[in-house]
């Protein structure tokens, strides 16, 4: 098809695209699908013997103007955001919760005065946290599931308490890390040292911001 009878299929998903927010493969997979579905309807109409700029305005005008479209995009986009937020948040707990007391392990104030009443509050803090960040993880992989398989409003709703459970919990979690970080370099000079305190901070920031990622994509998407 000769590009300028692509205009009009071209602008009808500029305009449908600018409308959409989530994750930019699967959004970039509809696009394809959508422009695919509009060349095979032109295509169509202009073997009917339709002329080909007529034959593109007609498969646009059956398509669907994109403020009717928008919607179930971007509910498919917000599910496929929850999905990668829930993911990254089990993923997260369940790998900090193991990774977590191997910082202390051999560390050269392990074995000495024990640390203030509120110190050990924080620590158990973070551990109760990223505990219920890890149910609230899997509650969401569940309403992904039902969500997908079903339209009803309450699933929905419950979907968007769990993305903004989700990410409350993400937040505060990032929050409490850093206090609890913090805290113990004041009490401990040598945790600046200590290499898996190092590396711990290192990892725990860039899991933090794979984090963030997930949860600013969800936001936008649910926007």
């Amino acid at each position: 098809m000769p590009v300028r009878d692509d205009v009009f299929v071209e602008e009808h998903l500029r305009q449908l695209g600018s409308r959409l927010q989530g994750p930019r493969r699967l959004r970039a997979d509809l696009m394809t699908e959508a422009r695919h579905g509009l060349l095979d309807a032109v295509e169509a109409y202009r073997d009917s013997g339709l002329p080909p700029r007529e034959a593109a305005r007609q498969a646009v005008a059956d398509f669907g103007t994109p403020d009717q479209l928008a919607p179930a995009y971007q509910a498919e986009l917000a599910v496929a955001a929850l999905r990668g937020l829930s993911l990254r948040v089990v993923a997260i707990a369940a790998t900090g919760s193991i990774a977590g007391d191997l910082t202390w392990q051999g560390s050269s104030w392990s074995g000495g005065p024990r640390p203030p009443a509120g110190y050990l509050l924080l620590s158990q803090a973070v551990e109760w946290i990223w505990a219920g960040a890890f149910l609230l993880g899997l509650a969401g992989l569940v309403l992904v599931t039902a969500t997908a398989r079903s339209a009803r409003p309450a699933l929905t709703v419950l979907a968007h308490g769990s993305g903004v459970a989700l990410t409350g919990a993400a937040l505060l979690g990032a929050v409490a890390g850093v206090g609890l970080f913090a805290w113990s370099i004041l009490l401990w000079d040598a945790a600046l040292t200590w290499p898996p305190m190092i590396i711990g901070m290192v990892v725990g920031a860039a899991a933090h911001a794979w984090l963030g990622s997930a949860a600013r994509t969800w936001l936008l998407a649910t926007r």
